[in-house]
């Protein structure tokens, strides 16, 4: 795998349920894409960024984490979240 290749990802709430839910938007398959594009533009973003590619399952398992503190009532800050995921992510 090429060391910079990255994973873009987006942390939403959905408008409807409320659910915090996260969109991994680079590994969408063609007949995924536009599912996940209409969820997560009619959600709410709360957090956005690229995962470096070599750290994607952990990232991955911390993300599912803060979801479920945050679907568990628990009010996180962007602030927050960045700090948590930042030995995960990468600027564009």
């Amino acid at each position: 795998m090429i060391d910079g290749k990255k994973v873009m990802f987006e942390i939403f709430r959905e408008r409807h349920d409320g659910d915090y839910r996260v969109v991994y938007y680079t590994e969408l398959g063609e007949h995924e894409k536009d599912c996940a594009l209409s969820e997560a533009m009619n959600g709410e973003t709360i957090f956005s960024g690229f995962l470096l590619y070599r750290e994607r399952e952990h990232a991955k398992a911390k993300i599912a984490e803060l979801l479920g503190r945050m679907n568990n009532g628990r009010d996180i800050s962007t602030g927050e979240i960045e700090h948590e995921l930042s030995e995960f992510t990468t600027s564009s």
